[in-house]
C-alpha cells in the first residue's frame, strides 16, 4: 500500500438485512477473514436484497474493499474525532415528558 495510490481487492462475504420491529439493520461479514480500515470503501456487488417485514434475510455477495491511501488513512484519522462530535447533537427542553 503506498502513500498516495489505492488499491482494491475481492473478497467473499455475507450480508445479513434485519427488519424487524426490534432492529433495522444491514451487516457484512467478510468470509475471508478481510478487514476494513479508515478511510477504505466496500462495494457490495449484486441487486438489491429487500427484507421483509419482520424477517432476516441473509445472502453470499462477492464485495470490493477499496483501500485508502496512506495520505487518505492519515486524513481520516486526524479528522475522524472532529466529525464524530457533529454526530452528537444535545438538546434540551423544558417540556416534561409524560
Amino acid at each position: 500500500m503506498g502513500f498516495l495510490t489505492r488499491s482494491r481487492e475481492q473478497a467473499p462475504c455475507r450480508v445479513t438485512i434485519s427488519h424487524r420491529f426490534e432492529e433495522l439493520s444491514a451487516h457484512v461479514k467478510f468470509l475471508n477473514g478481510a478487514v476494513v480500515n479508515p478511510g477504505d470503501t466496500v462495494l457490495v456487488h449484486g441487486a438489491e436484497i429487500m427484507a421483509p417485514y419482520g424477517e432476516i434475510v441473509e445472502e453470499d455477495r462477492t464485495a470490493t474493499i477499496t483501500r485508502a491511501s496512506g495520505i487518505e488513512r492519515f486524513w481520516t484519522r486526524w479528522t475522524g474525532d472532529f466529525e464524530f462530535m457533529e454526530l452528537c447533537e444535545f438538546s434540551f427542553s423544558e417540556e416534561v415528558l409524560s
